[in-house]
């Protein structure tokens, strides 16, 4: 991590290690005199009804002595405290705020971009002796059952903490609020600052991680219902659970990397133990959102075999109903042909030619009867053979 951010070198020692602080820019030093013709506008910097400064505050020893309204104010407060320490918090700050806290806290224009975009990975990297921390917060929306991600962006440095959020979490003020009630922790500095914003994204996972779970649960219910929108919201899941491995798997190897450089920066012990613990926790979660994954393949796989059963009974059952009603037809059918027989004599013998033999013979109507008897009969042994009957 950075050398001692809560140990800023004393001038001597400043002069032993070649540390110094960026020189301030040359429209923040006072006059010489009284201006002699126009002067030129201020350096861009928000105006007290610009709302993306949330709070910026100067510390000293870990209390709050300052807190300045705009950022040029928190750049003198904290020029004029050598001991101090400035922790400002913006929510989609505009590109002429970040460019003057680049010009006055020397951030390296890489960083600086990657904030003004967002739409990054987790991740951390070090320019010179700033640190540039990528972090996914989320939480779960109860109302619509579904899991929202923010981004934040933290420059640390030796005397500074700045943290550039786009989205709605997680709520620093609240973070800021318990490091103000633990002046020893935060005398530490902008260290502990960050190791507080790492907790509180991670202990942000918590609600999602129990949410998610409540849905699986829920989801694995749906399936063996047979609810048909089942497919979908395990569909939707499954695309919220890749945001959220996104989002914590890299931590796991942010926080090793930064545990090993504790040795080498001199990170204080305390301090060491509580990123320790907050690894433990990424690593749990990272943990529980892989398993989640491999969940709701499962149970996609189960959804796609009872979705299949079932069409399987269906085109059974509709094949069942297409042979009964095929044996139904093959009986009309061959009653049909029965009774067809009897009409095809009567009708022969109702043609009235009088040149027919069989009208002046005596037996011409037993005759008749006896065809249409043997016709009928059979008929009915031929079908009934084949179980048309």
């Amino acid at each position: 991590m950075s050398e001692r951010p809560d140990r800023r070198p004393s001038p001597s020692a400043a002069k032993r290690t070649g540390w110094r602080r960026p020189a301030a820019p040359a429209a923040a030093a006072p006059p010489a005199g009284p201006p002699t013709g126009p002067q030129p506008a201020p350096a861009a910097s928000p105006t007290p009804e610009h709302r993306s400064v949330i709070d910026s505050a100067v510390y000293r020893d870990g209390r709050r002595i300052a807190s300045p309204a705009t950022l040029a104010e928190t750049f003198r407060q904290l020029r004029e405290e050598p001991d101090g320490m400035a922790w400002i918090g913006l929510h989609r700050p505009t590109e002429p705020e970040l460019h003057s806290l680049a010009a006055e806290f020397n951030l390296h224009e890489l960083a600086v971009e990657d904030a003004l975009e967002a739409h990054q990975r987790p991740k951390l990297e070090r320019y010179g002796g700033t640190l540039f921390v990528v972090l996914r917060a989320a939480r779960y929306l109860d109302a619509q059952e579904e899991v929202d991600f923010a981004e934040l962006h933290i420059f640390v440095g030796p005397d500074f903490l700045i943290t550039v959020r786009h989205g709605g979490a997680p709520d620093l003020s609240a973070v800021r609020r318990r490091m103000e009630g633990n002046p020893e922790l935060l005398s530490l500095g902008p260290e502990a600052a960050l190791y507080a914003i790492l907790d509180a994204v991670v202990d942000g996972y918590a609600p999602v991680v129990e949410g998610v779970q409540t849905d699986i649960d829920e989801i694995e219910t749906e399936v063996f219902r047979g609810d048909p929108a089942v497919s979908r919201r395990i569909y939707e899941l499954s695309r919220e659970m890749v945001e959220f491995q996104r989002a914590t798997r890299p931590l796991v190897g942010m926080l090793h990397g930064l545990m090993a450089g504790f040795a080498k920066y001199g990170t204080d012990e305390e301090l060491q133990r509580y990123l320790r613990d907050v690894a433990d926790h990424v690593t749990h979660t990272s943990e529980r959102v892989d398993g989640f994954r491999q969940a709701l393949t499962e149970i996609l796989t189960v959804n796609a075999t009872l979705v299949s059963q079932q069409q399987n009974a269906e085109m059974r059952a509709l094949a069942e109903a297409g042979f009964e009603q095929n044996e139904e037809i093959k009986k009309i059918s061959s009653w049909a042909a029965i009774l067809f027989a009897p009409t095809l004599v009567g009708t022969i013998y109702g043609m009235n030619f009088s040149s027919m033999p069989e009208l002046s013979w005596h037996f011409g109507y037993p005759f008749a009867i006896l065809l249409m008897a043997v016709v009928c009969v059979s008929l009915y042994v031929i079908f009934k053979k084949r179980d048309w009957l």
